[in-house]
Order: C-alpha cells, then sequence, then structure tokens
C-alpha cells in the first residue's frame, strides 16, 4: 500500500494532485484538514500554569527529606 502525504497552503480554492501510476484504477480517499501546529507558550504562560498546579496540590504535598527507610521494621510482620 503506497500512502501520498502532502502538506500545502493553498493559493486558490483548486489543487491539482498527482498520484503515482500504482493507484491508477483504485479506490483512494483523498482528505484536506487545516494543520494546526501547537502553540509555544511563553516564559510567563509557563510560571502560571506552574503555580496553577502547584496550587492543585498544595494540600497533598509531603515533605520527606528527612525520611528514612527502615528495613528492619517495614519487614517486622510479628510485631
Amino acid at each position: 500500500m503506497e500512502l501520498v502525504k502532502k502538506v500545502i497552503v493553498p493559493t486558490s480554492t483548486t489543487f491539482t494532485l498527482t498520484l503515482p501510476k500504482e493507484m491508477i484504477g483504485k479506490e483512494i480517499e483523498v482528505v484536506a484538514s487545516e494543520v494546526k501546529a501547537p502553540r509555544i507558550l511563553s516564559e510567563l504562560e509557563k510560571q502560571q500554569r506552574m503555580e496553577a498546579i502547584e496550587a492543585i496540590f498544595k494540600d497533598s504535598r509531603v515533605d520527606l527529606r528527612n525520611f528514612k527507610f527502615d528495613r528492619d521494621e517495614a519487614n517486622n510482620y510479628g510485631d
């Protein structure tokens, strides 16, 4: 199966597409849609989004800087 993909910026309402000979006589599909590139965020927008995310999770955060894992305590099933 051969695929032909072409991104263009049309300058009129008509466009001619040249197909490979292998597609002659076969049923094909032609689809046209606007290509939307993702918008690049400014540094201010990134900072504002991070602040919003931090505000959402502020009550769920746990400070683990002083946490020490005790393997013996974790595996002491009898007590």
